[in-house]
């Protein structure tokens, strides 16, 4: 299902080690619950009037849009991270922001920065924010690790 307009959305993380690299980031998907879905990588905007909701478990095969860091790394002890933020505006007519990042370094580390974007881009836009939402998540890499954060955009009056 494709929503036009969304009135939903939901933070999910999740994080993986893997025989490939691409298999830790399927299994970091599979945890955070989008694993048997097809997302469709959007740009960052959170619609007018948007609610959180609880995440849902979403209908396998399902078109799921969906803004989303991710890292993966073969190096062994590297500390990898993604996170998100979804900046919410004051006045809830206007739309919302949402900001990505990943990187080396720690689940603190880099929802800090995600953080900081969401507050610049807020101000680019000269739009007051009422609060700031964010998920992160690390992983230690033992042989091939990833990491995964998004914000999903979901119809909350339909079921999945």
């Amino acid at each position: 299902m494709i929503v036009i307009r969304p009135k939903g959305f939901f933070l999910v993380s999740g994080h993986a080690e893997g025989y490939m690299p691409l298999n830790a980031f399927d299994l970091a998907l599979i945890r955070s619950g989008v694993g048997d879905t097809n997302l469709v990588r959007m740009s960052s905007i959170l619609p007018p009037h948007a609610d959180r909701i609880a995440p849902v478990k979403l209908p396998a095969g399902a078109l799921v849009p969906v803004a989303y860091a991710d890292m993966m790394s073969s190096k062994p002890g590297e500390i990898i991270a993604s996170a998100v933020a979804v900046a919410i505006p004051e006045d809830g007519s206007l739309a919302g922001l949402i900001m990505e990042h990943h990187g080396v370094g720690t689940a603190v580390e880099i929802e800090a920065t995600v953080r900081r974007m969401a507050e610049e881009g807020m101000r680019y836009r000269d739009r007051a924010f009422r609060e700031i939402l964010s998920v992160s998540v690390e992983h230690v890499v033992e042989k091939h690790g990833a990491t995964f954060a998004g914000v999903v955009l979901w119809d909350n009056e339909h079921e999945a």
